[in-house]
């Protein structure tokens, strides 16, 4: 029985095997069922060969599907540019990692996660991941590193689709081709199998390529006959023609001389004989149809890959209908980003983190999308500003937040340059008159601020600045007794100070009023 590690399963409940996860189980071989060598099915594609390849594929027999996917990405420069853009568009987006919680443990083990995603290969295998865009399905084999005693992802290989098949009493079921072309179940932990769909249905019907087939058909049709037009575009129509009483070899001879004549411009042929050349003036006005046939295919392939044609096709419209359109990619490379985050999660991070931490370790979360600087900007202002009014924040959520990881022990951190020291107690001075008709305590020693000063400090505090404006006559005058009053107030804090003291006195008028 294969050695397994207790309590591990993967996402299905299948339990995890330890001599599966350490060798590779789907590299290709030349002599063997996993072939790199491929079919060309579609050379000479006609409708009912379409049809033909799309119904072996809805019955479990995708090899021709697949092979049909392949070509047209090879053969269509249009849908391979559509295709590589959206794929690259979510292979290049940042990827952040949240740690399940802000103990040190999960802080760690988000580290580690991060420290994996710096590598420069990360971006070629999200790029294969997400072939499953086009075929609707993508495998790639996971290699796991154990030599340093501990699990870790040592490279993500891309495997060639036609190297599985669906389960037959399960259509949604992948399995694998094995050394002599039967079917196994992909080994638990050892594949991440994306499936990506442009519409709902079955994984294999799901892809894009299913989708554009019959546009890139009927595009090879109108580019085979626009072909053969500009090869004769410009050469009149040429007849020959010949007497009641001509043989078949000279027949036969006249032929030769009609059909070589453009290309050889020279020809001999019995005095007998006769070849007349036609002008046809109408075909120049039909030039434009085999342009507009491709285009219009074009754009509809646009539609369907990028869901718009301003950022790909020159179309009317101006500078706000292309960002509308643009908006619109966004819209699918966010739901393509997110997909491809929870493939990822499920198939890679939780397999990883459960052959490393154990079964019930809290595993981090993936993340992939553009990063929104506004909204950091505006969370990190907000922060600051709340957490002195004792609001709790996770440290762990504002690294994953910024980007930041944990720092590690003995390592060089940043620091605030200096304490900034706090203002100086802004007391009023005594007036024993006023404190004696007002029975104020004693003020010395407390510091103004609004969560300590008393009701008596306050109106020690209203007296004194009443004081100052009733001695001075000018605002020049009166911010110099101000100044002199408490020396090193900073301005800001100065005018602070007066516009409490203007709403002290506001509310204290309100009081003597009786309202």
């Amino acid at each position: 029985m294969a050695e397994t590690y207790k309590g591990l399963v993967d996402h299905r409940g299948r339990p995890i095997e330890k001599k599966v996860l350490i060798s590779e189980v789907a590299g290709p071989t030349i002599s063997g069922v996993r072939t790199p060598l491929s079919g060309y099915p579609g050379d000479g594609l006609n409708p009912l060969r379409l049809a033909s390849i799309l119904r072996e594929a809805d019955q479990g027999e995708p090899l021709r599907y697949l092979e049909l996917a392949e070509t047209i990405e090879e053969r269509d420069l249009h849908y391979a540019g559509v295709l590589g853009t959206r794929k690259r568009s979510v292979s290049q987006l940042d990827i952040t990692v949240e740690a399940a919680s802000d103990a040190a443990g999960d802080v760690e083990t988000a580290d580690m996660v991060r420290d994996w995603l710096m590598r420069d290969e990360l971006q070629d295998e999200m790029f294969d991941i997400l072939d499953a865009i086009g075929k609707g399905v993508s495998y790639t084999e996971i290699i796991w590193d154990t030599s340093s005693g501990q699990w870790r992802p040592e490279r993500l290989e891309w495997r060639d689709p036609r190297w599985f098949k669906p389960a037959r009493d399960n259509l949604t079921t992948p399995m694998m081709l094995d050394e002599n072309g039967g079917l196994v179940e992909l080994p638990p932990g050892k594949f991440i199998a994306a499936v990506m769909k442009a519409k709902s249905g079955l994984p294999l019907r799901s892809g894009l390529a299913r989708i554009v087939a019959w546009a890139w058909m009927f595009k090879a049709y109108a580019n085979r006959d626009w072909a053969i037009f500009i090869q004769t575009y410009g050469q009149p129509l040429r007849v020959g023609k010949y007497g009641p009483g001509a043989s078949q070899a000279e027949k036969d001879t006249l032929f030769r001389a009609v059909a070589n004549i453009a290309g050889d411009c020279a020809a001999i042929i019995p005095e007998s004989m006769q070849i007349d050349f036609e002008q046809t003036g109408s075909i120049g006005s039909s030039t434009g149809m085999y342009k507009e046939r491709a285009d219009w295919l074009d754009q509809q392939v646009s539609k369907a890959v990028l869901g718009q044609t301003a950022t790909t096709d020159a179309i009317a419209g101006g500078h706000a209908v292309g960002q509308e359109h643009r908006q619109v990619q966004e819209d699918i490379e966010k739901a393509d980003a997110k997909a491809i985050s929870a493939i990822l999660n499920r198939d890679l991070i939780r397999t990883w983190i459960m052959l490393e931490r154990g079964p019930n370790w809290p595993c981090p979360r993936l993340k992939i999308g553009r990063p929104d600087q506004k909204d950091v900007e505006q969370t990190v202002s907000a922060v600051s500003r709340l957490v002195p009014m004792g609001l709790r924040v996770s440290a762990s959520s504002m690294r994953d937040l910024v980007g930041l990881p944990e720092p590690q022990d003995g390592e060089e951190v940043l620091a605030p340059a200096s304490v900034i020291a706090p203002p100086p107690p802004l007391l009023p001075a005594r007036d024993e008159s006023r404190h004696a008709q007002m029975d104020v305590p004693d003020m010395d020693g407390l510091a103004l601020d609004a969560a300590t000063v008393s009701a008596a400090a306050e109106a020690a505090l209203l007296d004194a600045i009443a004081d100052i404006v009733e001695q001075h006559a000018t605002p020049a005058e009166r911010e110099a007794a101000l100044r002199a009053r408490w020396p090193g107030l900073p301005l800001a804090e100065l005018k602070a100070l007066m516009t409490r003291a203007l709403v002290l006195a506001e509310l204290a008028g309100r009081v003597d009023a009786g309202g």
